[in-house]
């Protein structure tokens, strides 16, 4: 598997970030650490190798990237004003710097003409992060693979609420979207998949919040699936999921 090491400075956090890109050619993926990591995770907990037949094979490469969570959802003690816009910077930094990025490497790398839509992924707290930005984005983001996460803001912010926290609590703003709102043609025209366990230190209430309003908005290429009760929040379900749910969201 080719693997290449990247470090650049961030205009949107004023601070250099690092990532991994594994992989040669496919569609772009972007993969967010669970709650405090960092961009080595994806090969530290080896979710390299679970999707290895659709790396090594050109089908996708993968961009494993920086949280900074700790600056931002676990920064408890800290102002959650400061902490609700330096998360908004996170986000723009994936938006305006990360996704050309991974655009302009998926063109040189297959030939293509025309810069693609980018996938999200994560675990835990990165598929909170990764369903967001595909929910907030579907202009920029051809789907996502979030597997446990929470989906309200209020994990990370607690009884905090502005514009900006509203805008990045996807339970909130997916109930305040009416199904004539230009984004829910775009879900319908891409996949995505939502999955949470019943099991131990697994909290599905709010993916079945989700489930809900995409029901009522009528989209049904987002795949929200709960699991059973013996399906725990760890990595070796996360694994199974993935290997599970990655055929439809490439096929």
């Amino acid at each position: 598997m080719e693997i290449q090491y990247y470090k650049n400075y961030s205009s949107n956090l004023g601070k250099d970030m690092e990532c991994k890109v594994y992989g040669h050619a496919g569609r772009p993926m972007i993969y967010i650490p669970c709650q405090d990591g960092r961009f080595v995770d994806f090969e530290g907990f080896h979710m390299h190798e679970t999707l290895s037949p659709w790396i090594e094979s050109g089908k996708l490469f993968v961009i494993s990237i920086d949280t900074i969570d700790l600056e931002t959802w676990s920064n408890k003690a800290g102002d959650p004003y400061w902490r609700a816009r330096r998360y908004e910077a996170w986000i723009n930094y994936i938006c305006y710097e990360v996704v050309p990025f991974a655009q302009n490497m998926a063109m040189q790398r297959n030939g293509w003409d025309k810069a693609p839509g980018v996938l999200t992924m994560g675990c835990s707290l990165g598929a909170t992060h990764a369903a967001n930005l595909f929910l907030r984005r579907p202009d920029l983001f051809d789907g996502c693979l979030a597997l446990s996460g929470i989906y309200t803001a209020a994990y990370g912010f607690d009884g905090y609420m502005d514009e900006v926290v509203y805008q990045n609590s996807p339970v909130d703003y997916m109930a305040g979207m009416s199904p004539d709102h230009p984004y829910v043609n775009m879900y319908k025209s891409k996949k995505a998949v939502i999955c949470c366990g019943q099991g131990p230190w697994e909290q599905p209430d709010t993916t079945k919040a989700l489930k809900y309003q995409f029901e009522r908005l009528g989209v049904d290429s987002v795949w929200v699936d709960v699991w059973g009760y013996d399906v725990q929040h760890d990595w070796c379900w996360w694994y199974k999921q993935a290997e599970y749910f990655m055929p439809y969201l490439l096929g």
